[in-house]
């Protein structure tokens, strides 16, 4: 079973994380938070995007970049970036990888990408676009590592109800 993590360096805007979240829920996917947040985790506009799925929500926070290397050692880490080498769909997801991504005003730090060249993912862009929106970027990334994974522990949505195309 794919036991995929997503982490949020540093995030900033508490509606992105509350919409991160509940993508974890829905997915099955850890939430690791590295701080400082820029907002405190019972923001109504955290629980309002997260919604009522918080609760349920596998969520680890960690003091900082060196707390997080330490509590999960050897783990293997893919960092988004528009610095990154390698497109999104150009690596091989493990099924317990950790997909990474920065705080949305500056990213991940330069001195991290540059300690992890290997690992670092694009997710191409036209023209000048400095970046896509937080959420958004994270979602992409975790269903095409999902999708490498098979979708494995989720139904699928023919699973759940078939249409009849007759009737």
């Amino acid at each position: 079973m794919a036991e995929l993590n997503l982490v949020l360096y540093e995030p900033e805007i508490p509606a992105n994380t509350g919409n991160i979240g509940r993508t974890c829920v829905a997915t099955g996917t850890r939430l690791h938070l590295i701080e400082p947040l820029g907002f405190q985790l019972n923001e109504k506009a955290v629980k309002r995007a997260g919604m009522d799925y918080w609760p349920e929500l596998d969520v680890t926070r960690y003091i900082n970049w060196q707390d997080f290397l330490a509590k999960n050692p050897g783990a293997k880490i893919y960092m988004a970036t528009t610095k990154g080498r390698r497109l999104y769909t150009e690596v091989q997801y493990e099924e317990d990888c950790y997909l990474m991504f920065g705080k949305e005003s500056a990213g991940i730090p330069e001195e991290i990408l540059k300690a992890h060249p290997d690992t670092c993912v694009r997710i191409p862009m036209l023209g000048e676009t400095r970046s896509l929106n937080l959420s958004n970027a994270a979602a992409i990334v975790l269903y095409e590592a999902l999708r490498q994974n098979q979708f494995a522990h989720m139904k699928l949505a023919g699973e759940l109800h078939q249409l009849n195309w007759e009737d």
